[in-house]
């Protein structure tokens, strides 16, 4: 068994930061934290402006040069265009921090400071409804209205920043947020877990109104990899449960229920607007495995245990917009929450299940190179019995014990199956025979007891009487069978 999971394992060292700050670090970082991220990105654009600078004034000292060069020649010099090229070059290498509103545009006819009215293409009835609850959740605040208007205000500034690198749009969200939140933490003077429900509601209202802006942008490759990752699993669905080493017995009926609810709240991941929410989704299906580890295993589930069961129910999921997701929650979630907690131990996790399933190979499932290749063009399967040699390798012999088994199943229930055909064969036959005997009996009565076709004729002594009354019955067909009816008689006074 500790062979087996030699592909799968993962140190918990390994879901921490690099730099060693012990923080959870995250595989859209390069291993880093959200705040040695952001150290580090800062540094690297810090580096880079001064490359352009260093540039900037290269080629101005190089335009310089060539100018006074070419300046006796010149009757009446004039520096007007290199004065244009220079700042051009200046205004090309510094960098934006706020894209001011077009003229033409349509939002400057909506400058009311309502945000419906000015962000009326988002209007919709989650983002009307997320901002009554931040506006309900304000009130008691003293400081609630600023805190409500910064939020408007930025999110509305967001809209004429939309064709910004997703990497630029993060990093405006992230620098309010922390901003925000060092205001927080003076304003209540240490009070974490207030400035957090805070933070918590501003990151609701906020990403509600820019969700369709800021999820899987145009300028990403996102949509991309949300292929190439929803293919790749297509690929895979070859995988066993044993290949994978994962616990989990889903003929147990509680174990089985607990790996559809991980599968169904993995998948409503997508359905969710709020990162804080999607992130609570995952949480949910972590749960849910831990549940149904420790049901099969009748004992606590080890980290060595999730993390297989995870890529399980990855592969069995397939989820929608996996990496668009992801990315979404690594760029627009409050940092703190990714960084500690349980949030972000699980969403760690996901991210290195799906590191492991773009990276997966035969030796992380003890096959062969030759094997994996197989199984991946669809040219055999684990699931067939195998005739050759390979079938003696562990993951083989027990993908092999399971066909076996499914078989026996199978042919349990074909025996069933002839059991029933051929009992209603014979209630079949036996309903034909009743038939044919009810049917012998009423022919066998009707037999016995003749319909009769006249009536006996009574003699009366007025034979004119008797006619008229055999003329009053004639037309009376269903009363044949009575008695004739009675004459009247003179009694002599």
């Amino acid at each position: 068994m500790t062979s087996q999971r030699r592909g799968i394992h993962l140190d918990q060292s390994e879901l921490l930061c690099k730099k060693g700050c012990g923080f959870y670090g995250n595989t859209g970082w390069q291993g880093l934290c959200s705040k040695c991220w952001r150290e580090e990105n800062q540094r690297e654009k810090q580096k880079q402006i001064q490359e352009d600078w260093a540039l900037a004034e290269r080629l101005q000292r190089e335009e310089e040069e060539a100018y006074s060069k070419h300046q006796k020649a010149q009757s009446q010099p004039t520096i007007t265009p290199f004065s244009n090229k220079v700042n051009t070059v200046t205004k090309f290498f510094t960098p934006s921090t706020k894209t001011p509103p077009k003229k033409d545009t349509p939002f400057d006819a909506h400058s009311s400071p309502s945000p419906s009215s000015s962000t009326s293409r988002h209007s919709s009835v989650s983002s009307d409804y997320a901002t009554r609850e931040f506006i309900d959740f304000l009130k008691p605040l003293k400081s609630g209205r600023e805190i409500f208007k910064q939020c408007r205000a930025f999110t509305e500034s967001m809209v004429y920043k939309r064709d910004m690198g997703a990497d630029e749009l993060s990093e405006c969200v992230q620098d309010f947020y922390q901003n925000l939140s060092d205001r927080l933490h003076t304003q209540f003077k240490g009070s974490s877990d207030h400035v957090e429900s805070v933070m918590d509601e501003v990151e609701k209202y906020m990403m509600t109104r820019l969700y369709k802006d800021v999820f899987c942008p145009e300028t990403t490759d996102d949509e991309r990899k949300d292929l190439a990752i929803q293919k790749r699993i297509r690929a895979l669905h070859w995988v066993t449960i044993e290949m994978l080493c994962v616990p989990v017995d889903e003929e147990i009926a509680e174990v089985s229920d607990s790996v559809v609810k991980a599968i169904t709240d993995v998948i409503e991941m997508d359905s969710k607007c709020v990162p804080k929410e999607k992130l609570a989704c995952i949480t949910r299906c972590s749960k849910h495995i831990f549940n149904a580890i420790k049901i099969s295993k009748k004992e606590a589930a080890s980290a060595d245990d999730f993390l297989p069961t995870l890529i399980y129910i990855v592969l069995k999921a397939n989820p929608p917009r996996l990496q668009s997701n992801i990315q979404y929650i690594t760029r627009f979630s409050n940092p703190s929450r990714l960084m500690t907690g349980e949030d972000g131990y699980y969403f760690t996790n996901l991210c290195c299940a799906v590191a492991f399933i773009e990276k997966l190979d035969g030796q992380s499932l003890n096959l062969s190179s030759e094997e994996f290749d197989l199984y991946m063009s669809g040219q055999a399967s684990p699931h067939w019995p195998q005739s050759t040699g390979a079938s003696s390798c562990s993951p083989g012999s027990a993908a092999l014990s399971q066909v076996h088994k499914r078989l026996d199943v199978l042919t349990g229930l074909g025996e069933r199956q002839e059991r029933v055909m051929e009992k209603a064969r014979q209630l079949e036959s036996d309903l034909i025979d009743w038939t044919d005997e009810v049917e012998q009996k009423v022919q066998s009565v009707l037999e016995s007891f003749p319909a009769e076709t006249q009536n006996p004729t009574a003699t009366t002594a007025s034979g004119t009487t008797s006619a008229a009354s055999s003329a009053i019955d004639s037309d009376n067909v269903e009363n044949e069978h009575l008695p004739p009816p009675l004459l009247p008689q003179v009694f002599a006074g």
